[in-house]
Formats: structure tokens, C-alpha cells, sequence
């Protein structure tokens, strides 16, 4: 019975990478970000920082790792922008939390389940941007229903090639 609890234990441990992990992902999803945009000449359909979150705090299990990966990734996210600095942290930082503390109560290894959340997710935090631009700050902020829609279908893409691709780089016991 011992064994089984063991075992039981360790598949709910947090995910572990290498510490060189942690630093690169966010970097090149912010510079990535940063770039496309204007490489690309138009709307840009993914949000890479968000995805990294979102990856990171499914991983780790913590709620306070999940709201501090988002706050971080959307505060530099922010300051590489043209949009005012705090907007991308406070989603991002919601977005990591909700991750995070899903992360607690269902199991969310399997492939589909984690796309699915980058979807929901992902438009969570669009009608979030949209909400504080809109109605907290009172800016002229011109959106689409449907363009925030196929952004998460974007992040939803990106996030089934991406989530495998990054779980090669997990520590394993």
C-alpha cells in the first residue's frame, strides 16, 4: 500500500525543468512576440507569452509560480508594446493562476485537455484586455469578435505543437 501511495504521490508532483529552461522560453516568446507583428505587417494571430504561462503553470501546480510567471511575461510583454504597461500582466497573471489552480483539482497531462484550456483561456484573457481597455481605462479600443476568436484558435495551434515539444525538455526521475 506504501508503494502505491509513492507512486501515486510522485505522478502528482510538479513538472521540473532545466533552470536554463525557465529563462529561454520567456525570452524567445517575448522577442518573438515583439517581432512578428511587425516582420508580419498585420494582426498577429497567436500570443506566445500567454501560451508560455499557461505551459509553465499547468506544470507546476502553484497558483502564486502561475500568477508570477503571467505578471512577469506581461509586464515585459507590455514594455516591449505599445500598450499600456500593467494591461498583459494583469491578464496574464489571471491566466496563470486559473492554470495553475486547475492544475490542482483535474488532471491535466494529456494532450487535448491542456489545448483546450490554452483555448479557453486564451479567450478569457482577450475579453479581459478588452473589459480593462474599454470600460476600466475608457480607451477607443476598435476589436472583433471574431478575430479575438480565431486568435484562440491560433493559440489553440500553436499550443498542440508547442506543449509535446516542450515535455522533452522535462526532467525525468
Amino acid at each position: 500500500m506504501a508503494v502505491l501511495g509513492a507512486s501515486m504521490h510522485r505522478d502528482i508532483e510538479a513538472q521540473r525543468y532545466p533552470l536554463l529552461m525557465y529563462a529561454l522560453v520567456p525570452l524567445v516568446a517575448l522577442v518573438l512576440q515583439a517581432w512578428l507583428p511587425r516582420l508580419l505587417r498585420g494582426h498577429v494571430w497567436f500570443d506566445l507569452p500567454l501560451l508560455v504561462t499557461i505551459y509553465f503553470a499547468l506544470g507546476r501546480r502553484s497558483p502564486i509560480q502561475g500568477m508570477m510567471t503571467g505578471a512577469v511575461l506581461g509586464l515585459f510583454e507590455d514594455a516591449l508594446g505599445h500598450h499600456a504597461i500593467g494591461i498583459n500582466g494583469i491578464t496574464k497573471t489571471v491566466a496563470g493562476f486559473l492554470a495553475a489552480s486547475l492544475r490542482i483539482y483535474i488532471e491535466v497531462d494529456n494532450l487535448p485537455i491542456r489545448v483546450i484550456l490554452s483555448f479557453l483561456l486564451s479567450l478569457l484573457t482577450s475579453v479581459m484586455f478588452i473589459f480593462i481597455n474599454r470600460v476600466l481605462l475608457g480607451f477607443d479600443l476598435e476589436w472583433n469578435l471574431l478575430s479575438e476568436f480565431l486568435k484562440a484558435v491560433g493559440n489553440t495551434a500553436i499550443a498542440f505543437m508547442l506543449f509535446p515539444l516542450l515535455d522533452r525538455a522535462r526532467v525525468r526521475d
